[in-house]
């Protein structure tokens, strides 16, 4: 077990690679091993609607290797896939390779699979361990376990804030807003963004900030905007309506029939980045993952006007300093799954 371990660690540290790049599909690596305890291929999900993890590390088996296939391990991080979706099953390609034991991590929640890839592999005569390291796995995932397991995405929470729990200065008086974030805060705010599915904002956010909700500080993918429009009110000049992926709900629209419709749509993660009303509708609601925080080391004082979302007691998980920041971490995610 201690041997399956090592190798699936090394198939953990290969997956997280495709972070940001293969979502909603899950990351996934791949090892595979000789009888001497070589690695003789790697492979991980690098893009969505590309190769799996599996054909990778298969591809990568040199020539001089290929006729030692039959008697190697293959290591996954995620049960192989049993159906026809961008690519062919992952669990035929094992089983015409000839592998005779394949060493699983987590089973893949997903409907179309869930079992389904290691019931074709024994069927076919392999031997399959799973369960390996397999809670490192879950969390990996988190946001793709979380989305098909509980049919909604998951939900980070995000804002900015002084000292003293303020999150903007009274606007209309002349004022600028109150930039809290460092510019390495900055940056990683767009990694984050990079890695969700969409990024919702409120009206009030929208039409005082007219933000693009893009990525543009980091490589990948932009999310697509969820936005909140009351009653088609919002100027149609905001920067955020110029693009043509955009999913629009009425502000009254409720929570779970919002994160519902948006997992019918294939949106397995979502990061809310509205103001303290929208981001206190989901704190109310209970229906959130992960809230992240970023405080400035000084204070609004008497300029401030609104106060940040307060977070009930009993759920700081940890925090941590980015420059002068600090970034804490609040975790409400039902199947304990978080990926900090």
């Amino acid at each position: 077990m201690e041997t399956d371990e090592r190798y699936m660690r090394r198939a953990l540290e290969l997956a997280s690679r495709g972070d940001g790049y293969v979502s909603p599909n899950p990351m996934v690596g791949a090892v595979i091993v000789a009888p001497d305890g070589r690695i003789i291929g790697e492979g991980y999900h690098r893009r969505w609607g590309e190769a799996h993890a599996e054909v990778n590390a298969v591809n990568s088996v040199s020539p001089v290797d290929q006729g030692l296939i039959p008697k190697s391990t293959i290591y996954v991080t995620l049960e192989p896939c049993s159906h026809y979706g961008k690519t062919p099953p992952c669990a035929e390609l094992l089983i015409r390779s000839g592998f005779h034991r394949v060493v699983v991590g987590a089973v893949d929640p997903f409907e179309k699979v869930a079992g389904r890839g290691i019931r074709m592999l024994t069927d076919a005569g392999i031997e399959v361990v799973s369960g390996v390291m397999a809670e490192e796995s879950r969390r990996l995932n988190c946001r793709f376990f979380t989305a098909h397991t509980l049919q909604r995405p998951y939900v980070l929470l995000k804002w900015a804030c002084s000292r003293d729990g303020f999150m903007d200065v009274k606007r209309g008086e002349g004022n600028m807003p109150a930039r809290f974030s460092t510019p390495v805060g900055q940056v990683m705010v767009h990694k984050l963004r990079s890695q969700y599915d969409a990024i919702l904002a409120g009206p009030g956010t929208l039409v005082a900030d007219n933000p693009s909700l893009d990525n543009r500080l980091w490589w990948g993918r932009s999310p697509r905007a969820v936005i909140l429009n009351p009653h088609g009110s919002l100027p149609p000049d905001l920067k955020v309506l110029g693009r043509d992926d955009n999913i629009i709900y009425n502000e009254s629209t409720g929570i779970e029939d919002m994160l519902s419709d948006l997992y019918r749509c294939g949106i397995t993660s979502l990061m809310v980045e509205g103001g303290a009303k929208t981001l206190n509708r989901f704190i109310d609601s209970g229906i959130w993952d992960l809230a992240r925080v970023e405080v400035a080391p000084w204070d609004l004082a008497e300029r401030g006007c609104v106060s940040s979302p307060s977070i009930p007691s009993g759920y700081l998980s940890s925090s941590c300093a980015l420059v002068s920041n600090r970034v804490d971490i609040y975790s409400n995610n039902p199947l304990k799954l978080n990926y900090i």
